[in-house]
Formats: C-alpha cells, sequence, structure tokens
C-alpha cells in the first residue's frame, strides 16, 4: 500500500503521520509530499528518514491513497491529478465538501455511502465531525429538527500561525502585523470570530456547520444556527449543542444511546464534577460528550457539551479512519 501525505511538515500533516503510525496502518511505501521550499528535506517516519517530494513527482508515483492537508487552493489544483492516475484522496481542505459530486465522510456516521468510484474523497470541518458523531445516533432515534450551535474552538485549528502568536503572547514577545494570525491577541482573549465574515454576517465557519451537517446526515430540512468563537485552548474544540427533537425521548435512553455508539466516551457524572474538558480530550481520537440535559424551554429540547481534539478526530484521524474504510472494503488497494 504505497501512501502519500500531502502537505506533512504542516500542523495537520504531522498529526496525520502519528495517526498512522499508531494505528499500525499498513504501508508499504510512505511518500511525504509538501512545497517546493520543503522538497529535499526529511521527516522522520516509523523508524527512518523519508525525502520530501513535490506535488508532480508524487503523482508520478501513482500512490493508491494520497492524504491531503495543504490548503484548499492545493487541492483544487492537484487532487483530479491524482485521482487521474487512480489514487484515492482524502481531503482535509474546504475544496470538496460542498460539491455534490463528492461525498463528505464522518467514518461512524455515512462510510456506507463511499464506492471504490470515489477517487476524491472530503473530510469535513473539524467542528462539524465532532458534532455529527454525537449527533447522529439521536437523529436516527428521534430525528432532530433544529440546532443552536457555540463553538469554543481551539487556536490550532487556525494553524502554526495562530499556535506562535498564542505562544508569544504568553511569553509577553511583541508581534509585527504580519506575523499575527487574528486581528486581535488571542492569549486570554475569546475572539467571536473563526474564518471570514459573509454576507449575511456569518462566518464561513458557521456556515460550514449549517451545510456540512445537513450533507453528511442527509437531511437538508435541518434548522442550523451557529456562532463559532476562538479560544486560548491547546487541546481541542468544545461546543455547546441544543438540540430541538423531532419525537419525545427519555433522557436516560439518550444517554444510554450515546455511550453504546461507536468513537463517542459518555462523561456525564455530575455529581463527581466529571464532564468533558479539552485538556482531557488532547491526543484523544473520541468524541466525548457530557451536560447531557434536557432543554425545559422547549418542547423535546436537549443539551450537549462535546468536545474533541480537533487535530485528531477533527482532522487527521477521521481522514485515516477514512482510508481504513476504504482499505476494509476493497475499495482501493488490497483488503486489510
Amino acid at each position: 500500500m504505497k501512501v502519500a501525505v500531502v502537505g506533512v511538515t504542516g500542523l495537520v500533516g504531522t498529526v496525520m503521520c502519528e495517526v498512522l503510525k499508531e494505528r499500525n496502518f499498513p504501508i508499504t511505501e510512505f511518500l511525504p509530499v509538501a512545497s517546493a521550499r520543503s522538497v529535499g528535506k526529511t521527516v522522520h517516519f516509523n523508524g527512518k528518514d523519508h525525502t520530501i517530494i513535490g506535488m508532480q513527482d508524487a503523482v508520478n508515483a501513482q500512490p493508491d491513497i494520497a492524504i491531503f492537508s495543504a490548503g484548499g487552493s492545493v487541492s483544487k489544483e492537484w487532487a483530479p491529478k491524482f485521482a487521474e492516475v487512480g489514487t484515492t484522496v482524502v481531503d482535509n481542505s474546504s475544496a470538496w465538501r460542498m460539491d455534490p459530486t463528492k461525498k463528505l465522510v464522518v467514518p461512524e456516521v455515512n462510510a456506507h455511502v463511499l464506492t471504490a468510484e470515489d477517487k476524491i474523497i472530503a473530510n469535513p470541518n473539524c467542528s462539524t465531525i465532532q458534532m455529527v458523531v454525537a449527533l447522529s445516533p439521536i437523529h436516527k432515534d428521534y430525528g432532530v429538527k433544529r440546532l443552536v450551535i457555540s463553538t469554543y474552538q481551539s487556536f490550532t485549528g487556525t494553524g502554526v500561525k495562530a499556535v506562535n502568536q498564542y505562544e508569544s503572547e504568553r511569553d509577553g514577545k511583541e508581534l509585527t502585523n504580519d506575523e499575527m494570525a487574528y486581528n486581535y491577541p488571542i492569549f486570554e482573549n475569546c475572539l467571536p470570530h473563526c474564518d471570514i465574515f459573509l454576507e449575511n454576517d456569518y462566518t464561513k465557519e458557521e456556515m460550514k456547520l449549517v451545510h456540512e451537517t445537513r450533507k453528511i446526515l442527509n437531511d437538508e430540512s435541518l434548522a442550523i444556527t451557529a456562532t463559532a468563537v476562538r479560544v486560548p485552548v491547546h487541546g481541542g474544540h468544545s461546543e455547546s449543542i441544543n438540540v430541538e427533537l423531532k419525537q419525545p425521548f427519555d433522557i436516560k435512553t439518550i444517554k444510554e444511546t450515546l455511550a453504546n455508539s461507536e468513537g463517542i466516551i459518555v462523561q456525564d457524572d455530575i455529581q463527581n464534577n466529571k464532564y468533558p474538558m479539552p485538556r482531557f480530550a488532547k491526543n484523544q481520537d473520541e468524541v466525548f460528550v457530557g451536560r447531557i440535559r434536557r432543554d425545559e424551554s422547549i418542547e423535546n429540547g436537549l443539551n450537549l457539551w462535546v468536545v474533541s481534539d480537533n487535530l485528531r478526530k477533527g482532522a487527521a484521524t477521521n481522514a485515516v479512519q477514512i482510508a481504513e474504510y476504504l482499505m476494509k472494503h476493497s475499495l482501493v488497494g488490497v483488503a486489510v
């Protein structure tokens, strides 16, 4: 199994390599791929040093799978070139997510839609992934009518520049405007501004939660509104999710359903102050759900607190899980 990681030197690319190694993904040939400025340098993977190659050399090598985390413009240009030579691309950017001809996949939720003909597969936005993992089993049993979402998103989701900004501010170092990832300090601050603002006064991140959730859950009737906030947290993203269901529910049954669902760990012992927090979700692959309680202000209302490591389940792990599913079901390369 010949596997390329495109954007291997980036924050998510580095985690992708860690996840591939941890999960013992069966790689016979590893192709680290990055931009021209990194070509010729080496990365250490699975006990060996590997020389970074450029995009065209990677296409020429015809890998079985290419996992992309190199930005939307790179994915738009190069993913089709990989697909043309038979490579299955799992892309972590926003480039293909809302393309009606491409699948948007969270393995625990909708991996069954994948076929061998899918040569470009989109990895959802980090905040969307953890939310649909938590919502999917509830949606199947009761039907989700409306969602009101507030996110508390780690600065690591913005990338290396944001990490440098946070650490410099924490350490009292002065930064130029060009060195800052945000318009304002992120250390000891919260920014209600994730990605760019759109014409409807929502940010792009907020509208990703709307459109991607509908696509993954295959339900365009879902009423969704979101506020996305960037916070000075390292470990992952947190979400307060207010859910209006179509049918009555028993709160104990909801908790049992979540506890028995793939990829979810329920932490909901308020008597002992146990609930999900990003500091404990860091470096974990699961989605943690707690503060599960009835919303007494509306009929069939439910509140959830959902936390996950945005660099792992929110990006790298989800992409690798897609690749694992493809192999397991003989949709690419050889079966595991």
